[in-house]
Parts: structure tokens; C-alpha cells; sequence
């Protein structure tokens, strides 16, 4: 058992660890969980890693598993473990500080601050759904006695965070590039840029005027529903720099000037490369890159014939 003391003062004991004599399924739990976390060594097959046997210190290849931290998380010990894990990637990418001063809690006392950390939990550890969040995952957690609160989860709740964070996307950006590259000695030399779709299926004409969602070139071959296009533009390490939602209807090669200022302006002027489609980028502005001061470098495919 632990203490555990709340924010109203009030103090509540939890199950942490039971010691002593365990059954079968809890130890299977347990070697699961030590899978997940030992160390693991190269192997001749590329989706395989290998790890030490319990018996004679001989190592053997074991299939990768598609997600570490959802596998963690199936077990009762996970469910502890993966949260706590998450918790502390939050604090070391110091988001705890950036969004403490921005996201102050609200008259009635929601902490916008830890509701934006369980959504980030969430998506990281199970995701999925906000009302799957709000009806199952959120209770069956470790995240209300690890951040030392009980508050309830509405639905409404979730889905109102997400507006209150566009006014600090460029901030919250350069902010997680200044971590990066203090905790893994980040590279943004090299930028990739491209842009994807996504569509609604819902009525055209009973959309608001001036919505985004429009109809356009559809990449999911549907052509009957409006879409928005989503561009993104990332290290080949696929830490994101920046990302914008457009009109549906907005061509590939209309988008590149407007991203090269954007990362110019946010963060400076350096000698970068940037990797994309050759639908991405027009003559002339690939001219501006070739005599900009300076010069910016590309990696663009073009026809055989050229």
C-alpha cells in the first residue's frame, strides 16, 4: 500500500505492488513486462530482437512486438508502469512548465493543464476515441492517483481542450525543438515535406460558409466527400516542425513557398535540405530556394525525361 495525498489535502491508500507468493497469471504478466523492458541486442532478422534466456545466460531471437507500450499496458502492473512512463516523458520534455503559465485551470477549478496530459497519456499509451477515453480508459488507469486527482472526465471536456491549444502551436513547436535537441542531440538539417487528405462524409451544401472542408483532388479516392489537406513537415527522425490544416481544394504546389518562410521565420535562416514529391514544388519556386541567402538545398524526383 501507498499514501497518496490529494489536492483538497485529503490522503487515500492505493495497491502499488502485491509481494509475496504470485499465481500463474501474474507471473505470466510479469515476464511479459520484462520482455518489454530488457535489453534487447541486433539480430540477423530485422523484426526480431534477441534477449537472455532464463537459464545458462544464452541469448535467443524473439519476434519484436508491434507496440511495447501497449503490450505493458495489458498487464495489471503495466497499467501503473506505462502511465508513470508517460509521466515522465511529460516531464522531461518540460510540458508540464510550458502549459502550467498557458492553460491556468478554469473558475469551477479543471486543471486544463492535467486533462491535456491524460489526452497525451491516452493517445500514447491506447489510443483512440474521446468517449472511450471518458466511458473506460480513463478509470481503469493509473493517471487520477498519479497526478493526485480524481476529476471527472467529461466528454465535453476533451474535445474543448483541443481548441484551446491552437493559440500556442508555434510556441509549443519551438519549445519541443529546444528539448529535442537537448535530450537526443536533434538534427534539423533535414526537412521532409508532404501532404496527405482527409475527408467527411457528410452533405456539401449544408456546410458553413467558409469552411475548409472542400471539395478537391482526393488521395482516398473519394471524390463525393469535402476534405481538408494537411501538411507536415518533419525530421527524418519524424520529429515535427510544423504542420498546417488547409482547404480541401488547395493544390500541392501552392503550399511550399508559404512552409519555407513559415520555418524560415520560427526559426531562422540555416543551410537545410529539404526532401519531397516533385508535385510539391514549382520552377520558379524552386529559383527562390537555388538564390536565397542562403542558398536552400532540395531532394526532388523528377520525369525520366528530365
Amino acid at each position: 500500500m501507498t499514501d497518496k495525498r490529494l489536492d483538497d489535502g485529503r490522503v487515500v491508500q492505493r495497491h502499488v505492488l502485491y509481494l509475496g507468493e504470485i499465481n500463474s497469471s501474474q507471473a505470466a504478466a510479469w515476464r511479459k513486462a520484462i520482455e518489454v523492458f530488457d535489453e534487447m541486442r541486433p539480430c540477423p532478422d530485422a523484426g526480431a530482437v534477441s534477449r537472455g534466456s532464463m537459464r545458462g545466460g544464452r541469448r535467443r531471437c524473439v519476434r519484436r512486438s508491434a507496440s511495447p507500450v501497449r503490450d505493458a499496458a495489458s498487464s495489471s502492473t503495466g497499467k501503473w508502469g506505462v502511465c508513470w512512463l508517460a509521466g515522465q516523458l511529460w516531464q522531461e520534455l518540460q510540458l508540464d512548465r510550458f502549459w502550467a503559465n498557458r492553460l491556468p485551470p478554469n473558475r469551477k477549478g479543471t486543471r486544463w493543464d492535467q486533462v491535456l496530459q491524460v489526452l497525451a497519456a491516452y493517445r500514447l499509451i491506447a489510443p483512440g476515441s474521446e468517449w472511450r477515453l471518458h466511458r473506460e480508459w480513463f478509470g481503469n488507469s493509473a493517471m487520477a492517483d498519479l497526478l493526485g486527482v480524481d476529476f471527472g472526465l467529461e466528454e465535453h471536456k476533451l474535445y474543448a481542450r483541443h481548441d484551446l491549444l491552437l493559440a500556442h502551436k508555434e510556441a509549443l513547436f519551438s519549445h519541443l525543438v529546444g528539448r529535442w535537441r537537448d535530450l537526443f542531440n536533434a538534427d534539423f538539417d533535414v526537412l521532409l515535406y508532404d501532404l496527405t487528405s482527409t475527408y467527411f462524409e457528410v452533405n456539401a451544401s449544408e456546410l458553413p460558409e467558409g469552411t475548409k472542408r472542400r471539395h478537391g483532388y482526393s488521395s482516398d479516392k473519394r471524390p463525393d466527400c469535402p476534405q481538408v489537406v494537411i501538411a507536415l513537415v518533419v525530421t527524418p527522425d519524424g520529429l515535427p516542425l510544423a504542420y498546417e490544416v488547409l482547404p480541401g481544394n488547395t493544390a500541392d504546389s501552392k503550399t511550399l513557398r508559404m512552409f519555407l518562410s513559415k520555418i524560415e521565420r520560427q526559426y531562422g535562416k540555416a543551410r537545410r535540405v529539404w526532401v519531397m514529391d516533385r508535385g510539391v514544388p514549382t520552377e520558379a519556386v524552386l529559383a527562390e530556394m537555388r538564390n536565397s541567402d542562403p542558398p536552400v538545398q532540395y531532394l526532388v524526383g523528377t520525369p525520366k525525361g528530365r
